[in-house]
């Protein structure tokens, strides 16, 4: 089973917003068993739209197209489906009635000829009900190919999708399992990764396939199979997992797509301790990881942005006489940061960061992309330095690349 997904209009191709439809619908579709063979973004013009229609009858059996569903002229889906499919626009009365209950009942006004439109649908089209909001989806069958319309707004086309589609998906098809397996490995580059894994990677089962994927400071393994016995499935790729050479289990940190912040967090957890940071270069992005996940209460005590140097010293605590001794960044000052964060939150294990980022070197005494990131806990304090070099950005994420990484590793310390 093979299936596209088209994304319709113009603030996507100029950047405007970021197309998360496509990213939802390719692992919806993949979950059902279908291999997506394209995606792809298309202007608001017939022309395209219809060219993009084209390109996939018969080349897929299922096409999913989002955006383009409204009542206004720059919304053309409806009027393409026409043409594509010889068919003429006529009004729903199901979908007209909750237009007007919506208008009139939400928004306290009649309801216009612009909101009517929306109850107009090709007549040939399979009607997908939107209970939030007021373009429905459509699907229609060509030739060998489903197509199928759904709106732009991510949570509309999530609600159909869900409460619609699936069931018809299912009538239709006979679905299969496609299923991932993601462990991710970190300290290893990819290129000796590759060379770690030769002879494993030599002796996996046909039908299981091997990907990397490199990011910073980690590469992930995902191996996937496709079929229609899901248990056998697991089965097949656990024991492939199992026979990892014992070289490369050492480096890996998850058997998940985790992320760094997720894999730290995890452990945390898992351990029962918790964790407070003192930032500087790192301008808070640190406490925003610790902090994103619901329950974080729990393990992340808290947080400091210390980015100027006197509030390293009136706020946290830091000696006056370190820093003009050492400098504002130095190994000593990431352990009083680190120490005064610990002892101030009352955590298990503390993190802090003060460099130079960039991109002016100012009255800084050391060269851009100079880091020094310090640890805190019951086992000591230490401090480690890092040139990161340039641009501003790259400094930052790596500066919390390399926190993370030795707060897991402090972790790891019994």
């Amino acid at each position: 089973m093979k299936a596209s997904i088209l994304t319709i209009g113009d603030e996507i191709l100029i950047g405007q917003i970021v197309d998360t439809n496509s990213n939802y619908l390719a692992k919806y579709l993949d979950k059902l068993g279908f291999e997506i063979v394209e995606m792809l973004s298309i202007a608001d013009s017939e022309i395209a739209i219809k060219e993009a229609m084209n390109r996939q009858l018969n080349r897929v059996d299922v096409v999913v197209i989002t955006g383009g569903l409204g009542p206004t002229k720059d919304d053309l889906t409806k009027q393409v489906f026409c043409d594509f499919f010889d068919d003429v626009l006529v009004e729903n009365q199901a979908v007209f009635t909750h237009v007007k209950q919506l208008i009139e009942g939400y928004f306290n006004r009649p309801i216009s000829d612009l909101n009517r439109k929306q109850a107009l649908v090709p007549s040939k089209a399979r009607v997908l009900f939107n209970e939030l909001g007021t373009a429905p989806g459509m699907l229609l069958k060509k030739e060998q190919t489903y197509f199928i319309a759904l709106p732009g707004v991510p949570f509309e086309m999530i609600g159909i999708v869900e409460k619609e589609l699936t069931p018809i998906l299912k009538e239709q098809f006979a679905l299969r399992f496609n299923v991932h397996k993601t462990i991710v490995v970190y300290g290893i580059g990819e290129s000796l990764l590759a060379e770690y894994l030769a002879e494993w990677e030599d002796a996996l089962p046909n039908h299981v396939q091997l990907a990397y994927l490199p990011s910073r400071g980690r590469v992930r393994l995902r191996l996937s199979s496709t079929g229609t016995d899901k248990l056998q499935i697991e089965t097949t790729l656990a024991a492939s997992i199992k026979a990892i050479p014992q070289k490369v289990k050492d480096h890996i940190r998850a058997y998940d797509d985790l992320s760094r912040s997720d894999v730290v967090i995890e452990k945390l957890k898992a351990e029962g301790l918790t964790i407070a940071c003192a930032e500087s270069c790192t301008g808070g992005r640190l406490a925003v990881l610790f902090s994103a996940k619901e329950g974080a209460s729990a393990y992340f005590k808290g947080g400091m942005v210390t980015y100027a140097t006197q509030s390293k010293i009136d706020v946290l605590g830091v000696k006056k006489e370190t820093i003009e001794t050492y400098s504002v960044v130095s190994a000593q000052v990431a352990c009083e940061m680190a120490q005064q964060a610990r002892q101030k939150f009352d955590a298990d294990i503390a993190v802090a960061t003060t460099g130079n980022a960039g991109p002016s070197k100012g009255d800084s005494a050391v060269e851009i992309g100079t880091v020094y990131v310090g640890i805190a806990s019951n086992k000591g304090t230490y401090a480690v330095k890092y040139e990161l070099g340039q641009p501003r950005e790259q400094v930052i994420e790596r500066t919390i690349s390399r926190a993370l990484e030795l707060v897991y590793n402090e972790i790891l310390k019994k």
